[in-house]
Formats: C-alpha cells, structure tokens, sequence
C-alpha cells in the first residue's frame, strides 16, 4: 500500500484523496434454513466499499433497524461465517493487493465486552499480544502499559474485569484488538443502552482510538442514527428493497450511502449544531428507516 502518514485531528479541508480500497463486499448473500424447511434469506447481493481516506482512519456505520440483517453481516465480514454466496475481500499489507477474508483478519468487539475475567486488566492485553500479535513478553507489557497510560486506565491495570465500569471494558475491549496488531475492527452496537453522556463518550473514545493509525478501519453496527452519523465519514444503510406494491423483498443489502465528508459534516465537533445534520438525521428517521 501506500506510505502513511499520521492521522491529523478536526475536518479535512479542501481535497480529500480517497485512495485505493481496505475492504470489499462483493455480492454476498446468506440464508438459513428453516425447521420447516423455508429457507430464509437474510441478505441478498450485499455490496460494499471501504476506501482508504489520507490524514484520516476510517470509521464506518452499517446503519439498520433490528432485524436487518447487521448481526449476519458483522459475522461475515469478520470471516466467522461463510456467506452462501459473494465474498468479503481484504487488504493484506501490499499496494492495491486485496484477498478473501479470514477468520482472526478483523477484530470484534461484541457488545458486553467480553474480558478474560481471570486476568487482571494488564494481562488481557498483554496475552493476546504475545499468543496472536508474537510480541515477546517485554514488548507487549511496554505496549500495554503506554496504552493504559494513553486511555487513561493506568489506576485500573491491576484491577480484574468484574471491576470495570462498562466504558472502561468498552475501552480494554477495543485495545486487545488493537494490541494484536488488527487495523480492521468490527463494533457491535457500542452504544446500545447507554446514556446520551455515555454514547457521547463512547464516540469520542472510540474516534481517538482510531486515530492512532490511518490504516485503522472501524466498522460500527448500529442501530442509533445520531450516533452513526457523528462518529462515521461514511454510513451505510442497511434494510430490505420494496416491490412494486410495496412488500419488502427477502434479504437484506446498503440500499444508500451517506458520505458525510461530501455533505462537508464529518470529523466536526459541532455537527449536531449544523443545518446538515438535522436535516439527514430527520431524513433518516422519518423517510428511511419506515421503509426498511
């Protein structure tokens, strides 16, 4: 790939360059057979495109009501299941090189965060560094520590899981990814339950987080539109077409994209006090999501 350089923080002026693609959905399909027998399909051809955006990492929202299928794609796209059909490609380190996707290439953060509740908070992200990232011992605790230190968990490495808050699991969480050495992480429903603080929090730590690195390429399931357009450069949405009597066809696939950094809104502390903003946000819970 490309040089990289480091992300810079605020919104992009001028030119972006988009570069080449991180991640591909090529018509991936998925069904499931009934107990009678019905084989219901869940999603039909979903395409989607992850470009790589200079200065900046990329944060993604697969943007859907319950039932829309996220929770399928979230597996697919993290290579724990196959689709029956399509394929989910994959940068693997060389320039404009992309290949089919692999269980342990992405990085999910499910939505309690589970920790290994039998080792201090140290030791989650040290472990996973030494038996997946092949760090030696001394490196990953180095690593570890300038982590905690950076996020703010220094009083709390010592301590063990069950004594986390959810937002500092929430943090520990998405650092065992990071420490591994994934670029590629999948969310699922980070803001689920949380207080209008708390999701503003979230969103903050989790745009600092992926700011360490360009290549960094979150992808955030969602069911919350206020919070997938203040995090995201970009928003997919996820729902069923409608035929010509306006019955839902099976399977689900991203019938629009937002890009919020041709709308002039992403990566803005203000946005929710921008014009913009408003009026996608109305669009999106009046208009689109009805139809879904």
């Amino acid at each position: 790939m490309a040089s990289y350089e480091d992300c810079v923080a605020g919104p992009l002026e001028g030119h972006v360059e988009r570069r080449e693609a991180l991640l591909k959905l090529e018509r991936v399909t998925q069904s499931f057979r009934m107990n009678n027998g019905v084989e219901l399909v869940v999603l039909k051809e979903l395409d989607l495109e992850i470009i790589d955006i200079k200065f900046k990492p990329q944060i993604v929202s697969l943007l859907g009501p319950s039932g829309s299928g996220k929770t399928t794609a979230l597996r697919i796209i993290a290579g724990l299941d196959k689709p029956k059909f399509g394929q989910v490609l994959i940068g693997d380190g060389e320039q404009g090189s992309l290949r089919r996707v692999r269980a342990g290439d992405v990085g999910v953060v499910f939505q309690r965060y589970p920790l290994f509740d039998d080792l201090r908070v140290v030791d989650n992200l040290v472990e996973p560094a030494v038996r997946i990232g092949k760090m030696s011992r001394k490196e990953a605790l180095d690593q570890a520590l300038q982590y905690l230190d950076r996020f703010n968990l220094v009083r709390q490495g010592y301590s063990w899981p069950v004594q986390l808050s959810g937002g500092q699991r929430q943090r520990v969480a998405i650092l065992q990814q990071l420490i591994t050495g994934k670029k590629f992480i999948v969310l699922d429903e980070p803001f689920s339950g949380l207080d209008p603080i708390s999701v503003s929090n979230a969103i903050q730590l989790i745009s600092e987080i992926a700011h360490q690195h360009t290549l960094n390429t979150f992808i955030i399931v969602t069911h919350d539109v206020s919070a997938a357009l203040l995090i995201s450069d970009h928003v997919y949405l996820l729902g069923r077409e409608r035929d010509e009597k306006g019955n839902p066809l099976p399977g689900a696939r991203v019938v629009k994209v937002y890009d919020l950094i041709a709308e002039g809104i992403a990566y803005r502390d203000n946005m929710e006090d921008l014009p913009r903003y408003r009026e996608l946000y109305k669009q999106i819970c009046r208009k689109d999501f009805p139809l879904l």
